[in-house]
Parts: structure tokens; sequence; C-alpha cells
């Protein structure tokens, strides 16, 4: 037995199933995308605090001298 009464075959089918109604190259895809979410979520996070002051609004870049 596996996760909470969930054994490997059980796995193995569902597996098969999403397989089938996605198709492999939209699970690609979708990996890949999820990829580059997190890889820009980690360099957002580990910006300079300098980057991260300056305006993003077009009414802030505005109010600057």
């Amino acid at each position: 037995m596996g996760f909470s009464g969930i054994g490997i075959w059980q796995l193995t089918i569902v597996l098969l199933i999403i397989l089938l109604v996605f198709g492999s190259k939209k699970l690609r895809h979708l990996g890949a995308d999820l990829g580059a979410a997190v890889s820009g979520l980690r360099r957002g996070l580990t910006a300079e605090p300098e980057q991260q002051s300056q305006p993003t609004t077009v009414q802030e870049q505005r109010h600057e001298p």
C-alpha cells in the first residue's frame, strides 16, 4: 500500500488516463511553463532591493522629477 491506501497500480492507471486525456505534447508544454514560472519566481525573490523600489506604474513615474 502506498499513500493512505492508494497503491502503485491505482497511480499508474490515473497517470495513463491523464496522458490519454491531455496528450504528451500538452503535458510537455505544461511542464515547461511551470518551470519558467518557478524560475521567474525565484529571480523575483532574489532581486536586489534597489530593483524592487523602482516605480512600476505610469502614474508613479510621472510624479518623479
